[in-house]
């Protein structure tokens, strides 16, 4: 099939671990659902492959991936015989890859799993999913835990909310609730004493810095207004951000959580709060890139 005559375009990463068989499934369900095309990316020629004597992709490794998209392709066509589908074997590395082409399809959406052999999968947080989910200009979901379907009708779809900058990731939350049918929990967390040892005088301005959440809060849901078709639920809680995303996620199919800009020349670029949820979330869970983040 094409990708021609859709609304736009889901991109995977593929190779043969098992994690990347589900982030498949995830990512032809998301696609359905959007009413996008599906495209199929794998890379060879980088990450420690075989290589030629100029240094071209070895001719038994390009057979076994284009071997590998065949089969991912008749797998769609399969479960979802009236979704279009198309392929892509891509030479380099495989992050650059899905950032190239992400950027010429004009994806609405990256999807990858979470471990395997290297490739698309390996090293989440390490030389592939974390330059992927970091530097992207897109969304990017990473396929992990249990609901890997993400078609559960009872199940929420939470959104990290931090700061009124956060329109954009709140936007993408309710259009993921929209999809899905479901309500759209937007939940924003603060931790009012970091350290033990309060003083007493601490303890009487609580009041005032609860009331400053509440109003970063409130300017961050201008979305909702624009998206009546979600039930949106709004939790405001005390607690590490990333705990309780990670808490949430036990009762959700889908977390969605900002990529803050760095804070000097050293900072990460992922966050304390992305990498901890994309370590420990008990489903899927979505980054996208926050208002003013840029390269």
């Amino acid at each position: 099939m094409t990708a021609a005559g859709r609304s736009g375009t889901v991109l995977v990463g593929m190779d043969d671990a098992p994690d990347a068989w589900s982030a498949l499934d995830w990512a032809a369900a998301e696609a359905a659902r959007g009413g996008d095309a599906l495209r199929i990316l794998h890379a060879v020629g980088a990450g420690g492959e075989p290589t030629g004597p100029g240094g071209e992709a070895d001719p038994h490794v390009v057979q076994a991936g284009v071997a590998l998209l065949d089969d991912a392709q008749a797998r769609v066509a399969c479960a979802r015989p009236g979704l279009a589908t198309d392929v892509v074997l891509a030479r380099g590395h495989p992050a650059e890859a899905l950032i190239e082409a992400a950027r010429d399809a004009g994806a609405r959406l990256v999807v990858v799993g979470t471990r395997g052999r290297g490739g698309f999968t390996g090293l989440l947080l390490g030389s592939v999913g974390l330059r992927l989910a970091a530097h992207t200009d897109r969304p990017v979901a990473v396929v992990r835990g249990r609901r890997t379907g993400g078609d559960a009708p009872h199940d929420v779809v939470v959104v990290g909310v931090h700061d009124e900058r956060d329109a954009d990731v709140v936007r993408f939350g309710l259009e993921e609730a929209e999809r899905r049918g479901t309500t759209a929990r937007l939940l924003h967390a603060w931790t009012p004493f970091p350290r033990t040892g309060l003083m007493a005088s601490q303890v009487s301005r609580l009041d005032d810095a609860r009331r400053l959440h509440e109003r970063l809060l409130d300017r961050a849901l201008g979305p909702v207004a624009g998206h009546p078709k979600a039930p949106t639920d709004t939790d405001f809680v005390i607690g590490s951000p990333a705990g309780v995303l990670v808490e949430a996620s036990t009762r959700a199919c889908l977390v969605v959580v900002g990529r803050r800009p760095p804070r000097g020349p050293l900072g990460l670029r992922l966050g304390t709060v992305s990498h901890a949820v994309l370590h420990h979330a008990s489903c899927p869970v979505a980054v996208v890139p926050v208002a003013g983040d840029e390269e």
